[in-house]
């Protein structure tokens, strides 16, 4: 009889796990991406979600002439925890469904009578027409999200966030990402300025 030798010496175990950190060291940056595409990707989603819901209150307005459900912009509205509470308060949304809607979105004040390409929401990471700022929460300069007041909604890539992804073109960049609330038609200017709803 022969003594038993171990399956795997020492070395080989140690070369084993040397490729296995390897693949990791080179897999991360996939895996990453991935996790932050996922995340954008589910910030849309609930950005659809909360369009619907504002969209389904604001022609029920239209429909009754009721002037409590209207669009954010439409009436004066001085919060986002404000038209928040309408949008509970006439069970359009539930709390918890909000509170995961809003968790990395902001609502701009979107009137009746602005343009199906006014944006509706975005991630909070975008600020109109500026770069995206690397330490901005939540996806700091890996994308941003959009949401335009006619339902439709994107996720973009950071060359994105200004005209200049767009070849300077104003109106292409209106077109394709949006146009702030009550906006000139080709007149694009950096910053969100009184358009978004207030945080509490």
């Amino acid at each position: 009889m022969h003594p038993s030798s171990p399956a795997f010496t020492r070395i080989e175990l140690v070369v084993v796990l040397v490729i296995v950190a390897v693949i990791l060291v080179l897999a991360w940056p996939a895996f990453t991406n991935a996790l932050v595409k996922r995340d954008l990707t589910r910030t849309m989603n609930n950005g659809r979600e909360l369009y619907l819901a504002a969209f389904r209150m604001a022609t029920d307005g239209a429909a009754k002439s009721d002037a409590s459900l209207a669009w954010p912009g439409d009436y004066p509205v001085n919060s986002l925890a404000e038209y928040c509470g309408k949008l509970i308060e006439k069970d359009y949304v539930k709390p918890a469904e909000l509170q995961r809607m809003l968790s990395a979105l902001k609502i701009y004040k979107v009137k009746g009578a602005d343009p199906s390409n006014t944006i509706f929401a975005a991630s909070s990471n975008y600020v109109y027409d500026t770069e995206l700022n690397s330490h901005a929460v939540p996806f700091g300069d890996a994308g941003f999200v959009v949401v335009r007041k006619s339902g439709d909604a994107g996720v973009y890539k950071k060359n994105q966030a200004t005209p200049a992804g767009y070849d300077n073109n104003a109106e292409r960049f209106q077109a394709e990402i949006g146009a702030l609330p009550g906006a000139t038609k080709g007149e694009v200017a950096p910053g969100d300025g009184a358009t978004v709803l207030a945080g509490p």
